[in-house]
């Protein structure tokens, strides 16, 4: 991580003149998106600050919160200011103030999470990048079975290919898609609520991000049926979708971020990719019962 007074100063000086002076700057580590993340506290209040150095993934995710705050509108923090100055990408959002919202059995917070989630679902995928093209043409088990079988043993391989596979059809749609909601993301304060870190928004079916909040509300201790059922109820984007979609949707996130585990590195991926296989594991099961009966 980079910290504000280790920028480069040409970029201190752009960031400092569109909001003045800043007396204080306080670094945010919980994270690794960005080299820069810091709150500036100056005159006209506070301005949260992203910064990206060198060409990366980070920094195209970077450049998709700046297109995205459009399409998102009211939802997220809007954008003041953006440039690309030498090697460094800065954005500068609006600061937020607020807390996360809670997803666990009984939180307050709930009926909020469905309002946001039924606000997005409502807006327009436009230019977005279709998550059909995102996420197709990725065979996760088998390149799992070749890669790391051992953290695969003993599921049947060909049936959790089969329902990767439908996944990128169902997904399909014109609705914009956040893919990355939890609770940290959900930012509750005065007004309404908003959302932040869109950094991997796409065009798809509204049932995608839905299906996201259902596998973190298993994560803060809902059951499985539960968190389908409270999600069926209040979740527009769900409702009349088929027990299929779910099932697609966790076995093919099961493969990807269990060969993300082999792959990459980052705060949380073991835990994620362990969240995704027990509630694949259970999708799996109920399939198997359906058909029984």
């Amino acid at each position: 991580m980079t910290t504000w007074q280790e920028l480069p100063g040409e970029v201190r000086d752009f960031v400092r003149g569109h909001v003045g002076p800043v007396s204080s700057a306080v670094e945010i580590t919980n994270g690794r998106s960005s080299d820069l993340a810091a709150v500036l506290d100056t005159a006209a209040g506070r301005v949260f600050v992203k910064g990206v150095e060198g060409v990366s993934r980070r920094m195209r995710h970077l450049r998709n919160e700046i297109t995205t705050s459009t399409l998102a509108g009211d939802l997220a923090p809007a954008v003041l200011f953006a440039e690309d100055i030498g090697e460094w990408l800065v954005v500068g959002f609006e600061y937020l103030t607020g807390r996360p919202a809670g997803l666990s059995p009984g939180s307050v917070d709930l009926p909020v999470v469905a309002d946001v989630v039924n606000r997005i679902g409502a807006r327009p995928g436009d230019d977005t990048r279709p998550l059909r093209k995102r996420f197709g043409a990725n065979d996760w088990w088998g390149r799992l079975d070749a890669d790391a079988p051992e953290l695969i043993e003993g599921w049947d391989l060909a049936d959790a290919a089969r329902w990767s596979a439908a996944f990128p059809t169902l997904i399909d749609g014109d609705r914009l898609v956040h893919t990355d909601l939890h609770g940290d993301q959900i930012i509750i304060g005065d007004g309404p609520a908003r959302v932040i870190d869109w950094a991997f928004p796409g065009a798809g079916a509204a049932w995608v991000d839905p299906a996201f909040i259902v596998l973190r509300l298993i994560e803060a201790g809902h059951e499985p049926a539960d968190a389908e059922q409270w999600a069926r109820t209040h979740l527009k984007g769900l409702q009349g979708t088929d027990d299929a979609h779910l099932t697609a949707f966790a076995v093919y996130l099961a493969g990807m971020w269990t060969h993300w585990t082999i792959t990459r590195t980052g705060p949380g991926l073991h835990h994620r990719a362990g969240l995704a296989r027990d509630y694949a594991a259970w999708r799996l099961a109920q399939e198997s019962e359906a058909s029984e009966n």
